[in-house]
């Protein structure tokens, strides 16, 4: 029967779009997120057009073939990964620059765009797009869009959902919607475009992106502030925050992150480091009183202050940050959480990863981007290890479990996808998640759209 459906599929795209081969198909199985299930897909589908995209899907709703979106495969939680008997679609190939647009500062690009590809291009015209995931040199657009993606620069300028102003998606059985608009205002009707931005591939497929573009920030500077107690870190992001200040990135390393990026590269952090606050602003009429009001914040708590001279320096200092996932890399395997809670419960929050590294007897790093909330609490571990790994998946369900009971949520910008959707039930309340499942079904009512990720069967929610 499945070879029959493949051949009917075949013969309206062609065989070189649709890709059965098993080595193929096993490298298409699953994204970077670590323990979400993964089946064994029947097809993968390499699109090139809408077209292609919307007659796979008006094959796949006819024959009740499930169908998972894929792009670049970057994302961290399971969102792209097969399900026995689906059809990987594949946008990664639809990777235009449709436009860009000066005087209306947007870009129509497609799915498959690079990030950084498309703020490179942007910059051709004295623009730039602002949303920059620590992924922006490999995630593709469409992927961006999917998981509402955010990044160093979030703290400022917003994530991915306040620079999309319009899509163009395929429907569930192959119907072509356009959402939104190109214009800076428009409120006609509900929200359709804000409702598929996060939404994983569940809803339909994105198939065309127009991006608010803004003009490029000045040259940003940068200063860093060294605690001997992460908890003094917490409490100057607070500080800063409610001052005035507005900072384009304020970034927190505690000191097991510092540790393992130490490992990897000597930096030259002083001794006895446990926390480290990054702070850009790139207002150049405000730079020097924001960094200075940063500097002051963070010395009455015992900081060490180095601020940057030049744009060069102020690299240096933000390559710690980056360092952060090549430094797990480097010691085996990690489960990223990705958990966001109010700036005011950091303090909560740091506190507690601690207690639950020490009980579950694993290592977990904390870095991520303090002034919005959004930490990525990184369990590392020994995946050939049993018993680690069992601890290791109990620490990851107890930081997500903190995170909602801070008064936060589950997944900041990395999505649910398969690897957190039981965990969606003890964030959201009985009626939250109907309204969810209700959505779903009028949008997908034979539920082929990326089955198992975001929403779990009913039964298989924890409460």
């Amino acid at each position: 029967m499945s070879t029959h459906l493949i051949s009917r599929l075949t013969e309206r795209l062609g065989s070189d779009r649709v890709v059965t081969d098993a080595d193929v198909l096993a490298a298409h199985a699953s994204d970077r997120a670590v323990f979400a299930p993964t089946g064994r897909p029947l097809a993968l589908l390499r699109a090139r057009t809408v077209e292609q995209v919307s007659t796979a899907l008006a094959w796949a709703h006819e024959h009740r073939v499930p169908v998972v979106p894929q792009g670049a495969r970057t994302g961290l939680s399971g969102g792209a990964n097969a399900i026995d008997g689906a059809l990987l679609l594949s946008v990664e190939g639809m990777d235009r620059i449709l436009r860009i647009d000066p005087v209306e500062q947007i870009a129509v690009v497609e799915p498959g765009v690079i990030n950084a590809t498309l703020t490179r291009a942007a910059e051709e015209h004295g623009l730039t797009y602002l949303p920059d995931p620590s992924s922006w040199e490999i995630s593709t657009i469409g992927g961006n869009v999917a998981t509402n993606a955010g990044g160093l620069c979030c703290v400022k300028y917003g994530v991915t959902r306040d620079f999309v102003r319009g899509l163009q998606v395929v429907l569930a059985d192959g119907r072509i919607m356009r959402t939104g608009r190109a214009t800076a205002k428009g409120v006609a009707g509900y929200d359709l475009t804000a409702l598929f931005v996060g939404s994983e591939g569940t809803l339909g497929v994105i198939t065309e992106v127009t991006l608010a573009l803004r003009p490029k920030p000045a040259p940003a500077l940068t200063a860093a502030a060294y605690f001997g107690d992460v908890v003094e870190a917490c409490q100057v992001v607070t500080e800063v925050m409610s001052s005035g200040v507005r900072p384009s990135l304020l970034e927190l390393m505690d000191g097991p992150s510092l540790e393992v990026v130490s490992r990897l590269q000597d930096l030259g952090f002083p001794p006895g480091t446990d926390g480290l606050l990054i702070c850009s602003s790139d207002d150049p009429d405000r730079q020097g009183t924001d960094l200075q009001t940063f500097a002051r914040i963070a010395e009455a708590h015992g900081g060490e202050v180095v601020i940057a001279e030049d744009v060069q320096e102020a690299e240096l200092l933000i390559q710690a940050r980056r360092l952060v996932n090549p430094a797990h890399a480097a010691l085996g395997t990690d489960l990223v959480d990705d958990v966001c809670v109010p700036r005011g419960r950091l303090v909560d929050l740091l506190r507690g990863v601690r207690e639950i590294a020490a009980r579950y007897d694993v290592l977990v790093t904390t870095a991520g981007h303090a002034g919005d909330g959004n930490m990525h609490p990184s369990v590392v571990f020994d995946a050939s290890d049993p018993d680690q790994t069992e601890r290791a998946q109990a620490a990851f369900g107890a930081i997500m479990q903190l995170g909602i009971d801070l008064g936060g949520t589950i997944t900041g910008e990395h999505g649910v996808g398969r690897l957190k959707s039981a965990w969606l039930g003890r964030e959201l309340d009985p009626a939250a998640m109907a309204t969810q499942r209700a959505i779903k079904a009028a949008l997908d009512p034979r539920g082929i759209l990326n089955p198992g990720s975001v929403l779990s069967p009913a039964a298989d929610d924890l409460h």
